[in-house]
């Protein structure tokens, strides 16, 4: 279906840079993306990717919103208290943007439903607070043959990169345990950071402009508004990717 009048002018800013075009917005929004989490990743990550034009966004969490998140998930507000945050992310983004298909998924992510919950999306957006589920959307992302966008963040501070196997190492090349849970800090502007870079890894990937962090950890500091790249390496002995 083409963009209609309303979608023409929505997107004017964007369909005019260099390498864009309406062939490009159009392939957003025959695009799906899989974002895991409507926390405080997953709202910017979810709000700007409905606010660019892709055409399916699935988001995925159990969970229901209490008072300590509203300092960062922007997705919800104080009367979305106990309501889902699939469910209440899905009534935000469709005031975003009226013009996008977006489905609530309830469930909690596990090894046995994580291929079903992706289906047939282009991407998948780590947008959660756990390793044992970020494993879960590796592996997924490895079945599937479709990139994984990492972020993570510590109070000020955050990290992303693009994973795309076998082009990049996968993230438990990157990560081989996973760290202690626990309840960690975080200001509110560094999940709007790093889900902001989340995003845009993402547009850059679905229409073809711009080049993806592959192979790099991007590191953000935010006391001192430093970023920096390392370079990430593959395990030969990953029991995800097997080095691949």
């Amino acid at each position: 279906m083409p963009l209609s009048t309303n979608e023409l002018e929505r997107y004017k800013r964007q369909i005019m840079m260099e390498g864009w075009g309406l062939e490009t917005q159009d392939k957003l929004k025959n695009s799906t993306v899989f974002i895991a989490g409507a926390g405080g990743l997953g709202s910017p990550v979810s709000i700007y990717l409905a606010a660019a034009g892709i055409g399916h966004i699935i988001i995925c969490d159990f969970d229901s919103p209490d008072y300590s998140n509203l300092n960062r998930q922007i997705l919800h507000n104080p009367s979305r208290i106990g309501v889902n945050k699939a469910l209440s992310a899905k009534i935000t983004l469709g005031t975003v943007n009226s013009d996008i298909k977006i489905t609530a998924h309830t469930d909690k992510i596990t090894a046995d439903n994580v291929d079903q919950l992706v289906a047939n999306s282009d991407i998948i957006l780590d947008c959660m607070d756990n390793f044992p589920t970020r494993y879960i959307l590796n592996d997924s992302a490895i079945r599937k043959g479709i990139p994984l966008v990492y972020g993570s963040i510590w109070g000020m501070d955050g990290r992303m990169s693009f994973i795309k196997v076998p082009e990049t190492p996968c993230l438990r090349c990157l990560f081989q345990e996973a760290p202690p849970s626990e309840v960690f800090p975080v200001l509110g502007t560094t999940p709007g950071v790093i889900g902001t870079l989340q995003a845009l890894e993402t547009l850059k990937y679905l229409s073809g402009v711009g080049t993806n962090l592959k192979g790099k950890l991007l590191v953000w500091e935010g006391a001192s508004v430093d970023f920096r790249k390392f370079k990430i390496y593959k395990d030969p002995n990953c029991p995800s990717c097997n080095g691949k």
